[in-house]
Protein backbone atom coordinates (compact mmCIF):
# COMPACT_ATOMS: atom_id res chain seq x y z
CA UNK A 1 0.00 0.00 0.00
CA UNK A 2 1.52 3.68 -0.81
CA UNK A 3 0.73 5.07 3.00
CA UNK A 4 1.49 8.70 1.77
CA UNK A 5 -1.26 8.37 -0.80
CA UNK A 6 -3.50 7.00 1.59
CA UNK A 7 -2.69 10.07 3.94
CA UNK A 8 -3.41 12.43 1.53
CA UNK A 9 -6.28 11.30 0.20
CA UNK A 10 -7.88 10.31 3.94
CA UNK A 11 -7.17 13.77 4.94
CA UNK A 12 -8.67 15.32 1.92
CA UNK A 13 -12.21 13.60 1.84
CA UNK A 14 -12.37 14.11 5.46
CA UNK A 15 -12.02 17.97 4.84
CA UNK A 16 -14.32 17.59 1.85
CA UNK A 17 -17.27 16.17 4.01
CA UNK A 18 -17.13 19.42 6.84
CA UNK A 19 -19.16 22.79 5.61
CA UNK A 20 -17.46 25.57 6.76
CA UNK A 21 -20.92 26.07 9.33
CA UNK A 22 -19.96 22.70 11.15
CA UNK A 23 -16.91 24.27 12.44
CA UNK A 24 -18.12 27.49 13.40
CA UNK A 25 -16.75 29.05 10.40
CA UNK A 26 -18.13 31.90 8.10
CA UNK A 27 -18.82 30.17 4.98
CA UNK A 28 -20.12 31.81 1.47
CA UNK A 29 -18.09 33.08 -1.36
CA UNK A 30 -16.44 30.91 -3.95
CA UNK A 31 -14.34 27.97 -2.93
CA UNK A 32 -12.42 25.75 -5.54
CA UNK A 33 -12.68 22.79 -3.37
CA UNK A 34 -15.42 21.16 -1.45
CA UNK A 35 -15.38 21.58 2.19
CA UNK A 36 -12.58 23.20 4.14
CA UNK A 37 -9.71 24.91 3.12
CA UNK A 38 -6.36 23.26 4.30
CA UNK A 39 -5.76 26.65 6.17
CA UNK A 40 -9.41 26.36 8.05
CA UNK A 41 -8.20 23.05 9.13
CA UNK A 42 -4.73 23.90 10.00
CA UNK A 43 -6.17 26.99 11.97
CA UNK A 44 -8.67 24.55 13.51
CA UNK A 45 -5.84 22.70 14.77
CA UNK A 46 -3.56 25.07 16.04
CA UNK A 47 -0.59 24.29 13.29
CA UNK A 48 0.52 26.38 10.56
CA UNK A 49 -0.89 26.10 7.42
CA UNK A 50 2.45 25.08 6.10
CA UNK A 51 3.23 22.41 8.69
CA UNK A 52 -0.27 20.80 7.33
CA UNK A 53 -0.17 21.27 4.35
CA UNK A 54 3.10 18.76 4.54
CA UNK A 55 1.05 16.59 6.73
CA UNK A 56 -1.84 15.78 4.38
CA UNK A 57 0.96 16.08 1.30
CA UNK A 58 0.99 12.21 2.75
CA UNK A 59 4.33 13.63 4.80
CA UNK A 60 2.93 12.69 8.08
CA UNK A 61 5.60 10.13 9.78
CA UNK A 62 7.38 11.42 12.65
CA UNK A 63 3.88 13.55 13.78
CA UNK A 64 3.05 13.51 17.57
CA UNK A 65 -0.15 11.59 18.98
CA UNK A 66 -0.95 15.47 20.00
CA UNK A 67 -0.30 16.67 16.48
CA UNK A 68 -2.90 13.60 15.23
CA UNK A 69 -5.33 14.24 18.12
CA UNK A 70 -5.57 17.90 16.84
CA UNK A 71 -6.27 17.18 13.44
CA UNK A 72 -8.75 14.65 14.61
CA UNK A 73 -10.61 17.44 16.60
CA UNK A 74 -10.40 19.74 13.50
CA UNK A 75 -11.95 17.24 11.00
CA UNK A 76 -14.84 15.74 13.86
CA UNK A 77 -12.87 12.54 13.30
CA UNK A 78 -14.48 9.42 15.42
CA UNK A 79 -12.65 7.00 17.68
CA UNK A 80 -12.19 4.66 14.75
CA UNK A 81 -10.99 7.57 12.17
CA UNK A 82 -8.73 8.34 14.82
CA UNK A 83 -7.06 5.04 15.36
CA UNK A 84 -6.44 4.67 11.35
CA UNK A 85 -4.98 8.32 10.98
CA UNK A 86 -2.64 6.94 13.73
CA UNK A 87 -2.28 3.67 12.01
CA UNK A 88 -1.29 5.53 8.92
CA UNK A 89 1.47 7.73 10.53
CA UNK A 90 2.79 4.93 12.71
CA UNK A 91 3.30 2.60 9.67
CA UNK A 92 4.87 5.15 7.80
CA UNK A 93 7.09 5.34 10.95
CA UNK A 94 7.24 1.48 10.77
CA UNK A 95 6.24 1.13 14.36
CA UNK A 96 3.72 -2.00 14.39
CA UNK A 97 0.24 -0.58 16.11
CA UNK A 98 0.05 -2.97 18.57
CA UNK A 99 3.86 -2.68 20.11
CA UNK A 100 4.38 -6.14 18.38
CA UNK A 101 5.18 -7.21 15.02
CA UNK A 102 1.65 -8.79 13.79
CA UNK A 103 1.69 -12.63 12.19
CA UNK A 104 0.84 -12.51 8.40
CA UNK A 105 -1.49 -14.55 7.09
CA UNK A 106 0.28 -17.34 5.28
CA UNK A 107 -1.59 -20.00 3.87
CA UNK A 108 -4.75 -20.82 6.09
CA UNK A 109 -4.46 -23.72 8.32
CA UNK A 110 -5.87 -26.00 10.86
CA UNK A 111 -6.73 -24.00 13.84
CA UNK A 112 -5.44 -24.26 17.11
CA UNK A 113 -6.79 -27.67 19.15
CA UNK A 114 -8.06 -24.92 21.99
CA UNK A 115 -9.57 -22.95 19.30
CA UNK A 116 -11.42 -25.39 17.70
CA UNK A 117 -12.52 -26.11 21.31
CA UNK A 118 -13.79 -22.97 21.97
CA UNK A 119 -15.35 -22.86 18.24
CA UNK A 120 -17.22 -26.41 19.05
CA UNK A 121 -18.40 -24.94 22.49
CA UNK A 122 -20.80 -22.18 20.70
CA UNK A 123 -23.52 -25.12 20.15
CA UNK A 124 -26.63 -22.61 19.67
CA UNK A 125 -24.99 -19.64 17.24
CA UNK A 126 -22.65 -19.36 14.91
CA UNK A 127 -18.99 -19.23 15.45
CA UNK A 128 -16.45 -18.50 13.09
CA UNK A 129 -12.90 -17.71 12.74
CA UNK A 130 -11.29 -15.07 10.10
CA UNK A 131 -7.77 -13.58 9.16
CA UNK A 132 -7.46 -9.80 8.65
CA UNK A 133 -7.71 -10.67 4.56
CA UNK A 134 -11.30 -12.10 5.51
CA UNK A 135 -10.51 -15.40 5.11
CA UNK A 136 -12.95 -18.19 6.91
CA UNK A 137 -9.76 -19.86 9.07
CA UNK A 138 -12.65 -22.16 11.01
CA UNK A 139 -16.53 -22.20 11.87
CA UNK A 140 -18.05 -24.46 14.31
CA UNK A 141 -20.67 -27.21 13.16
CA UNK A 142 -23.54 -24.09 12.59
CA UNK A 143 -21.37 -22.10 11.11
CA UNK A 144 -20.03 -24.20 8.52
CA UNK A 145 -23.94 -24.84 7.58
CA UNK A 146 -24.91 -21.35 7.84
CA UNK A 147 -21.81 -20.37 5.42
CA UNK A 148 -22.27 -23.09 3.05
CA UNK A 149 -23.23 -20.44 0.23
CA UNK A 150 -19.81 -19.04 1.25
CA UNK A 151 -17.08 -22.04 1.67
CA UNK A 152 -18.99 -24.67 -1.16
CA UNK A 153 -16.80 -27.51 -1.39
CA UNK A 154 -13.85 -26.27 0.24
CA UNK A 155 -11.55 -26.40 -2.63
CA UNK A 156 -10.29 -22.96 -1.82
CA UNK A 157 -10.34 -21.05 0.82
CA UNK A 158 -13.44 -19.06 1.31
CA UNK A 159 -12.69 -15.58 1.36
CA UNK A 160 -15.63 -13.18 2.66
CA UNK A 161 -14.22 -9.79 1.00
CA UNK A 162 -14.61 -12.45 -2.88
CA UNK A 163 -17.81 -13.79 -1.71
CA UNK A 164 -19.55 -9.83 -1.11
CA UNK A 165 -17.92 -8.68 -4.58
CA UNK A 166 -17.49 -11.54 -6.92
CA UNK A 167 -20.16 -13.69 -6.43
CA UNK A 168 -23.49 -13.28 -7.65
CA UNK A 169 -25.09 -15.50 -4.75
CA UNK A 170 -23.61 -13.30 -2.28
CA UNK A 171 -26.98 -10.81 -3.56
CA UNK A 172 -29.11 -12.91 -2.34
CA UNK A 173 -27.20 -14.00 1.18
CA UNK A 174 -27.31 -10.21 2.05
CA UNK A 175 -30.37 -9.16 1.60
CA UNK A 176 -28.53 -5.78 2.58
CA UNK A 177 -26.24 -6.15 -0.07
CA UNK A 178 -24.82 -1.98 -0.46
CA UNK A 179 -24.78 -2.12 3.56
CA UNK A 180 -22.64 -5.25 3.70
CA UNK A 181 -20.64 -3.78 1.41
CA UNK A 182 -20.05 -0.55 2.65
CA UNK A 183 -19.20 -2.43 5.89
CA UNK A 184 -16.90 -4.78 4.40
CA UNK A 185 -14.47 -2.02 2.73
CA UNK A 186 -14.39 -0.14 5.19
CA UNK A 187 -13.45 -2.62 7.98
CA UNK A 188 -10.84 -3.62 4.99
CA UNK A 189 -9.61 -0.15 4.79
CA UNK A 190 -9.05 -0.16 8.83
CA UNK A 191 -7.32 -3.40 8.61
CA UNK A 192 -4.83 -2.35 5.42
CA UNK A 193 -3.83 0.31 7.40
CA UNK A 194 -2.51 -1.72 10.38
CA UNK A 195 -0.32 -3.54 8.08
CA UNK A 196 0.07 -1.72 4.89
CA UNK A 197 3.20 -4.24 3.69
CA UNK A 198 1.27 -7.34 3.95
CA UNK A 199 1.25 -8.92 0.05
CA UNK A 200 -1.42 -10.87 0.40
CA UNK A 201 -3.76 -8.10 1.66
CA UNK A 202 -2.45 -6.06 -1.38
CA UNK A 203 -3.46 -8.64 -3.91
CA UNK A 204 -6.75 -9.47 -2.48
CA UNK A 205 -7.44 -5.86 -2.56
CA UNK A 206 -5.87 -5.60 -6.45
CA UNK A 207 -7.75 -8.43 -7.26
CA UNK A 208 -10.94 -6.90 -5.94
CA UNK A 209 -10.40 -3.25 -7.67
CA UNK A 210 -10.22 -5.00 -10.87
CA UNK A 211 -12.92 -7.24 -10.99
CA UNK A 212 -15.48 -5.12 -9.32
CA UNK A 213 -16.49 -1.68 -9.91
CA UNK A 214 -18.41 -1.06 -6.90
CA UNK A 215 -15.69 -2.27 -4.75
CA UNK A 216 -13.42 0.27 -6.67
CA UNK A 217 -15.71 3.08 -6.25
CA UNK A 218 -15.90 2.42 -1.88
CA UNK A 219 -12.36 2.02 -1.65
CA UNK A 220 -11.90 5.09 -3.42
CA UNK A 221 -13.89 6.72 -0.46
CA UNK A 222 -11.50 6.00 2.34
CA UNK A 223 -14.14 5.13 5.03
CA UNK A 224 -13.06 3.01 8.30
CA UNK A 225 -15.00 1.29 10.40
CA UNK A 226 -14.64 -1.31 13.09
CA UNK A 227 -16.93 -4.41 13.11
CA UNK A 228 -17.38 -4.66 16.64
CA UNK A 229 -21.37 -5.33 17.45
CA UNK A 230 -24.60 -4.83 16.09
CA UNK A 231 -28.03 -6.97 13.74
CA UNK A 232 -27.59 -8.32 10.65
CA UNK A 233 -30.16 -9.82 8.24
CA UNK A 234 -29.43 -12.59 5.97
CA UNK A 235 -31.31 -14.74 3.66
CA UNK A 236 -29.86 -18.35 3.77
CA UNK A 237 -30.69 -21.03 1.18
CA UNK A 238 -32.18 -23.75 3.43
CA UNK A 239 -34.16 -22.21 6.25
CA UNK A 240 -34.28 -18.39 4.95
CA UNK A 241 -34.54 -15.29 6.23
CA UNK A 242 -32.41 -14.85 10.02
CA UNK A 243 -32.20 -11.75 11.95
CA UNK A 244 -28.74 -12.03 14.07
CA UNK A 245 -26.44 -10.19 16.47
CA UNK A 246 -23.14 -10.23 15.63
CA UNK A 247 -20.32 -9.53 18.32
CA UNK A 248 -16.40 -9.71 17.19
CA UNK A 249 -13.91 -10.80 19.79
CA UNK A 250 -10.26 -10.07 18.93
CA UNK A 251 -7.98 -13.38 19.66
CA UNK A 252 -5.33 -11.71 21.51
CA UNK A 253 -2.79 -14.88 20.71
CA UNK A 254 -3.18 -14.79 16.88
CA UNK A 255 -3.08 -10.89 16.61
CA UNK A 256 -5.10 -9.96 13.58
CA UNK A 257 -7.21 -12.70 13.69
CA UNK A 258 -10.91 -12.46 15.23
CA UNK A 259 -13.57 -14.53 16.10
CA UNK A 260 -17.04 -13.74 15.25
CA UNK A 261 -20.88 -14.69 17.18
CA UNK A 262 -23.57 -14.87 15.59
CA UNK A 263 -27.02 -15.41 18.00
CA UNK A 264 -30.49 -15.20 17.55
CA UNK A 265 -32.67 -13.31 20.28
CA UNK A 266 -34.21 -16.47 22.81
CA UNK A 267 -37.67 -17.54 21.25
CA UNK A 268 -37.77 -15.99 17.79
CA UNK A 269 -38.42 -17.28 14.83
CA UNK A 270 -34.52 -16.88 13.89
CA UNK A 271 -33.94 -18.63 16.78
CA UNK A 272 -36.09 -21.74 15.38
CA UNK A 273 -34.27 -21.55 12.38
CA UNK A 274 -30.70 -21.89 13.55
CA UNK A 275 -32.33 -24.81 14.80
CA UNK A 276 -33.43 -26.24 11.78
CA UNK A 277 -29.98 -25.31 10.49
CA UNK A 278 -28.22 -27.04 13.13
CA UNK A 279 -30.61 -30.00 12.42
CA UNK A 280 -29.81 -29.67 8.53
CA UNK A 281 -26.30 -29.80 9.06
CA UNK A 282 -26.42 -33.21 11.13
CA UNK A 283 -28.51 -34.62 8.43
CA UNK A 284 -25.81 -34.33 6.00
CA UNK A 285 -23.24 -35.17 7.84
CA UNK A 286 -21.48 -32.10 8.39
CA UNK A 287 -18.36 -31.39 10.08
CA UNK A 288 -17.09 -28.04 11.51
CA UNK A 289 -15.24 -26.52 9.02
CA UNK A 290 -11.55 -25.99 9.23
CA UNK A 291 -9.00 -24.47 6.53
CA UNK A 292 -7.26 -27.06 4.30
CA UNK A 293 -9.88 -29.65 5.39
CA UNK A 294 -12.61 -30.39 2.88
CA UNK A 295 -16.03 -31.06 4.74
CA UNK A 296 -19.44 -32.55 3.52
CA UNK A 297 -21.85 -30.34 1.82
CA UNK A 298 -25.45 -30.96 1.38
CA UNK A 299 -26.54 -31.93 -1.93
CA UNK A 300 -29.73 -33.87 -0.96
CA UNK A 301 -32.21 -31.78 -3.04
CA UNK A 302 -35.26 -33.18 -1.06
CA UNK A 303 -33.63 -32.51 2.56
CA UNK A 304 -33.10 -29.15 1.64
CA UNK A 305 -37.05 -28.76 0.36
CA UNK A 306 -38.02 -30.20 3.47
CA UNK A 307 -36.41 -28.03 5.64
CA UNK A 308 -37.27 -25.26 3.18
CA UNK A 309 -40.98 -26.26 4.20
CA UNK A 310 -40.40 -26.18 8.11
CA UNK A 311 -38.45 -22.65 7.87
CA UNK A 312 -41.19 -21.60 5.78
CA UNK A 313 -44.16 -22.59 8.82
CA UNK A 314 -42.40 -20.04 11.18
CA UNK A 315 -43.91 -17.00 9.13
Amino acid sequence: MDTRADVREFLMTRRARLAPEQVGLVGGGTRRVAGLRRSEVAALAGLSAEYYAKLERGDIGGASASVLDAIGTALRLDDTERAHLLDLARAQDGIPTSGRTRRRPTAPTAPRPALAWALDAVTDGIAFVRNSRHDVVATNLLGRAFYAPVIGDGGRTPNLARFQFLDPASRDFYPEWDRFADMCVAVMRAEAARDPHDRGFQDLVGELSTRSEVFRTLWGRHDVRQHGAGMKRFTHPVVGELTLAYEELAITAEPGTIMMIYSAEPGSPSAERLRLLASWARTEGMTPYAAGMVAPIADDESSIAGEKTRAASLG
